[in-house]
């Protein structure tokens, strides 16, 4: 039998495997729940500034049935907040977020600080990936990145920035390429660390807010000056994009990540045809994950198998009284099937 490392290589190098890996990222894709928390007697907000207590969690949420991986970190805000933002760090029952910008425009970039990896919460993450380094075999340890759009526009406010990809292109690339550097410099942290698979998620570089123009110009751009700033040390890497595909798969299929995950609003039989060689991922829905029951879960989860996902995972972040039964179901599904 494959180790869920093994499981999750094969599918990504394109070789055969038992049955589909069933992964939850970490990052913007939160798998950790309530009642996790409360099994594994360790909470947020605590764990996003301690390294013991964030591996504890990952390590929890495969131990307990849910998912074949580690991931870290349990937010999207640590690299805005390493650049000068500032974040509030939430509580049991909802993540971190971005309370104020460091920014007003992408013409004062020049004042951000670098991402500094000695320090802060960048430091918890590195160390945690260290720790489950050090405690764990056979398990796909996942870092995570925050992706550049999704960076930038939480740097400062989304709106302008959005507004000064045209009004000010020269500068906003400028700035765009300030803050990929950033994310190169944590990523190969991450896999220095231990990290053996980084996921990127961008949902706010979404073709639907963009456009096919400056999806192409902006968030295939610097996704891709990413992805290629890790593979030196030929990562396995993927690639979360949040909204409608439609009018992007041209541009999508430009991105050099192992695999494309999508959310729900996204058909999977639809990107499957869109997207015939690619390593696509997901993508439950969230909301039955937090609302529904087990056996609709399962029935979701076989209906991803059947319409051409290779990595089964949810559909986005899970709410945070999204039941274990629930959550479970997902990896059950795919074990019962096998």
């Amino acid at each position: 039998m494959l180790t869920p490392k093994e499981r999750l290589n094969n599918v990504m190098n394109g070789t055969a495997v038992d049955r589909p890996p069933c992964v939850c990222p970490g990052g913007m894709m939160n798998m950790v729940i309530s009642e996790l928390m409360e099994s594994a007697d360790i909470y947020m907000p605590e764990a996003h500034t301690d390294p013991r207590k964030m591996a504890g969690l990952a390590r929890a949420v495969y131990d307990s049935g849910c998912f074949e991986n580690y991931g870290v970190p349990f937010c999207m805000t640590i690299e805005a907040e390493e650049m000068g933002a500032e974040v509030e760090l939430g509580s049991r029952v909802y993540e971190p977020h971005v309370t104020g910008y460091a920014i007003e425009s992408v013409e004062e970039y020049r004042k951000l600080p670098q991402m500094d990896l000695n320090s802060g919460r960048a430091k918890v993450v590195l160390d945690a990936i260290r720790i489950l380094k050090e405690e764990t075999d056979g398990v796909p340890i996942i870092g995570n990145l925050t992706g550049p759009i999704s960076t930038a526009s939480s740097v400062m406010e989304p709106v302008v920035f959005y507004k000064e990809l045209r009004k000010k292109n020269e500068l906003a690339h400028a700035y765009m390429e300030f803050i990929t550097c950033q994310l190169i410099a944590f990523g190969r942290a991450q896999i220095k660390a231990g990290a053996d698979v980084i996921a990127v998620s961008d949902p706010s570089g979404t073709g639907e807010i963009l456009g096919p123009k400056y999806f192409k110009e902006f968030a295939v751009t610097y996704l891709n000056r990413l992805l290629d700033g890790l593979q030196d040390e030929k990562m396995g890497t993927i690639v979360h994009i949040c909204g409608q595909m439609s009018p992007v798969y041209k541009e999508v299929d430009e991105v050099r990540s192992s695999v494309l995950s999508f959310d729900s609003v996204v058909p999977m039989k639809e990107a499957r045809a869109k997207l015939r060689d690619r390593v696509l991922m997901g993508n439950v829905s969230t909301y039955a994950l937090e609302f529904g029951e087990p056996d609709k879960v399962k029935a979701l989860a076989r209906g991803c198998v059947r319409s051409g996902s290779d990595i089964i995972s949810p559909a986005c972040g899970l709410g945070m009284r999204s039941s274990l039964a629930n959550v479970q179901a997902i990896l059950q599904s795919l074990k019962e099937d096998a």
